[in-house]
C-alpha cells in the first residue's frame, strides 16, 4: 500500500502562492463556486481521470472532508507524481486564502 503524505489544511497557505506547486479541489462545481481556496482548479473527483498532470509539479489534493482527496493522492502517486492530501478536506479549512462565491 502507499503511503501518502498529508497535510493540515491550515497548510494549504503556505502552497498557496508557491510556483512549484498547484492545488486541485475535487468537489462539485457548484460547491467549489460557493467557496474555494484561491488559486485552486476544479476538478471535480469524478472527472479526475480524464486529466494529465504534470510531474514536475507537487499536485495538493481536497475535497470536502478528506477521502477523495486520500484516494485521488494515492493514484497519483502510483504514476509517479509528487502529491499531498489536505487532512479534513475544505471543512477543515479556515485560511486567509478562502475565496466566497
Amino acid at each position: 500500500m502507499f503511503q501518502i503524505e498529508t497535510i493540515s489544511a491550515k497548510m494549504l497557505d503556505y502552497y498557496v502562492e508557491r510556483s512549484d506547486a498547484v492545488i486541485i479541489d475535487l468537489r462539485d462545481s457548484a460547491a467549489y463556486r460557493r467557496g474555494h481556496v484561491r488559486n485552486a482548479v476544479n476538478i471535480p473527483y469524478r472527472e479526475l481521470e480524464e486529466y494529465r498532470f504534470p510531474k514536475d509539479k507537487l499536485l495538493i489534493f481536497y475535497c470536502d472532508r478528506g477521502g477523495a482527496s486520500m484516494q485521488a493522492a494515492r493514484s497519483l502517486a502510483r504514476q509517479g507524481c509528487r502529491t499531498r492530501s489536505v487532512i479534513g478536506g475544505f471543512a477543515a479549512y479556515r485560511g486567509r486564502n478562502l475565496v466566497r462565491g
